[in-house]
């Protein structure tokens, strides 16, 4: 039987690599940029809204795995929320990364984003995995 940790790496790496998010978006309503000048990693999020739910999300830029991956899965788990509930999973996922929450029942509204959980275990990775996180959260402020 796959490890749980395995299953999570390769949804990781088949972000990093192959990320249909990653493209402009067409008459977005707002767009950010979120930079790391720890790593040199930058994103550029565009985001288009109905109303207050999120419609469409898409990024550009250029990173290592874990930005590109966190990115990509973030523009997925937050994709048809309305602001209020995309506030309380980026607030969620932020709160996991940092380890003040690690109870399973409350990380399950992260969907596959729970597969950085582990990234609280590299302190150096943290900050390329919250960059789009971050990113998103100033820009819906």
């Amino acid at each position: 039987m796959e490890d749980l940790t395995d299953v999570y790496n390769d949804l990781i790496m088949e972000h990093s690599m192959n990320s249909y998010n990653k493209r402009k978006l067409e008459c977005a309503d707002c767009e950010k940029i979120g930079h790391n000048p720890n790593c040199g990693d930058e994103i550029t999020l565009e985001i288009k809204l109905d109303g207050d739910v999120i419609q469409d999300m898409a990024f550009s830029g250029h990173g290592c795995a874990i930005s590109q991956a966190s990115t990509s899965i973030m523009i997925d788990t937050l994709k048809g929320k309305t602001i209020k509930e995309a506030k309380e999973i980026i607030e969620t996922f932020i709160k996991m990364i940092k380890r003040e929450i690690t109870d399973e029942s409350e990380l399950e509204k992260l969907e596959d984003a729970i597969a950085f959980k582990n990234v609280a275990n590299m302190p150096a990775r943290v900050k390329c995995a919250l960059l789009a996180w971050h990113t998103i959260e100033d820009m819906l402020d």
